[in-house]
């Protein structure tokens, strides 16, 4: 395997203008230096090397920001439009970010490393079509009436309305999805937003603050605190003039989180690691059950919470879908993101390489054997090769724990053992997807039934649409993002008694 070079001549000019600019907090429609001046530095883990500088904001930053937040929220405009007013100006930034669409898939893909076609078709696409969908739902927020019990005469209804104002904590992985994921049932809601996107990759974040400018969003409506996740992250999460907290990340962070937001005790969301298990039965298409287990795990180079990272297959077919994804695995294109032949990224930091590569070491020692990959590639960036490895147990920490990052774990299973594969794939603390692969559509029922996860694919593994809702059970977290449920998120319910 080889590395794909840093293709320079394919950055655009409006991307290179947009690095250029100063990068400041954005609060209250305006441009801020952070208090104390402090900034942070963004790189490319493709080569290793500074992209450019943005500012740190702190505890006093995110004070500013929840002011204006305040302000628009419970005095400013932004509660006093009407839903379809609201609607347009989600429904405009959702053209705007069509008109920037390739602009944006540069900056995500120099800036987490992704491939620029990933980042175009699905990351890009995505958000422009959930900014739509959420759109739709701005005048569509409506309570009930309710015929009650009591015998006395009285007429009852419901009022769904906006929580408030809106911390959202969001990842690395997809940084312009996993933003727009949060802000676009917020803002179509009628809620503010402070947004914090992870210091690795705030250049979107900060580029998408530009388009609401554009938009003609009012100002304290949509702010972006650029920072650490220890002072900003942690200021959100533990301000009382924050309504609620929505956070995606890993289930340790997701924890100090909740813990954090419990003093004024806020609304929490979050959605947070996994472990995702495949289960492909003896019957199954194999040409289907290895594309589809193959993009479960090596897609955003394992880099996702739904990655499919435990592999189970009936052992009369194990050989020939485990070679299968290993040939897979073997052909794929590792390089630069912006160069449009690459499949493969880096990882996004040397902290992350070292992650995945220890855990392969664990594997290793415990007895594992790697059969394709397991090596990094490459002088300058954070690169590692798709890696398969068999023979592994579930007391093995590759089995248990969350690596993300391009690593499968590949064990067998036999027919007459479907309630023993359905236990092993519910033995983890996480439960956010899952995959089955089998011809029977009764098998397929009973077992997507049995499985404890929140989003489960029948022949097919990354299951979203801005229609689904999307979380996770047990330590995936709670609440869900996307469909109707996001807009629940972001509402309370009031009810209402009038004696007649």
């Amino acid at each position: 395997m080889t590395v794909i070079a840093k293709p320079d001549y394919l950055l655009r000019d409006d991307v290179q203008k947009f690095i250029d600019r100063p990068k400041k907090l954005f609060i209250n429609g305006q441009w801020h230096d952070s208090i104390k001046g402090e900034t942070l530095e963004v790189y490319d883990p493709a080569v290793g090397t500074k992209i450019c500088t943005v500012a740190a904001g702190d505890a006093e930053d995110v004070d500013r920001a929840v002011a204006a937040a305040r302000h628009a929220f419970d005095e400013g405009p932004w509660s006093k439009l009407n839903p379809s007013e609201r609607g347009r100006l989600v429904w405009r930034l959702a053209d705007l970010l069509e008109e920037h669409a390739d602009e944006f898939a540069q900056i995500d893909a120099l800036d987490n490393g992704k491939p620029v076609t990933d980042a175009r078709a699905v990351d890009v696409a995505f958000s422009i079509e959930l900014l739509r969908y959420m759109a739709g739902w701005s005048n569509k927020i409506y309570g009930e009436t309710i015929p009650l019990t009591n015998p006395a005469d009285f007429h009852a209804y419901t009022l769904r309305e906006p929580v408030g104002v809106v911390g959202q904590i969001v990842p690395w992985n997809f940084p312009l999805m996993m933003a727009v994921w949060k802000v676009a049932p917020a803002l179509a809601a009628g809620c503010t937003v402070i947004l914090k996107p992870a210091e690795q990759t705030p250049l979107s974040a900060l580029r998408l603050a530009e388009l609401t400018e554009e938009a003609g969003f009012p100002p304290g409506v949509f702010n972006v605190i650029t920072g650490f996740g220890e002072t900003a992250g942690a200021a959100i999460a533990a301000h009382d003039n924050i309504d609620k907290v929505a956070f995606t990340g890993s289930t340790e962070v997701g924890r100090l989180i909740a813990h954090a937001a419990s003093g004024n005790l806020k609304k929490v969301s979050l959605e947070l690691g996994g472990k995702s298990p495949v289960i492909v039965f003896g019957d199954s298409d194999i040409e289907q059950a290895v594309a589809g287990a193959s993009s479960a795990i090596f897609y955003n180079n394992g880099q996702t919470c739904t990655a499919g990272s435990r592999l189970y297959v009936h052992r009369k077919v194990y050989d020939k879908v485990v070679e299968g994804i290993a040939s897979e695995a073997s052909a794929l294109p590792i390089g630069h993101g912006l160069d449009p032949a690459t499949r493969i990224g880096p990882l996004i930091s040397a902290e992350q390489r070292d992650r995945v590569t220890g855990y392969i070491a664990q594997g290793r020692e415990a007895g594992a054997e790697v059969i394709v990959g397991g090596d990094t590639v490459g002088d300058g960036g954070y690169f590692i090769q798709p890696t398969i490895l068999t023979k592994t147990d579930p007391s093995m920490s590759v089995v248990r724990e969350e690596i993300f990052g391009p690593v499968l774990c590949a064990m067998a299973f036999d027919e007459d053992t479907i309630d023993s594969v359905v236990r092993e794939a519910n033995n983890s603390v996480y439960g956010l997807a899952a995959s089955i692969y089998t011809r029977d559509i009764s098998v397929a029922h009973r077992v997507a039934k049995r499985l404890k996860a929140g989003t489960i694919g029948i022949n097919t593994h990354h299951v979203v649409d801005v229609a689904l809702p999307f979380g996770g059970f047990k330590q995936s977290g709670y609440g869900r993002d996307m469909g109707r449920d996001a807009i629940d998120q972001y509402t309370e319910v009031k009810s209402i008694g009038i004696a007649l």
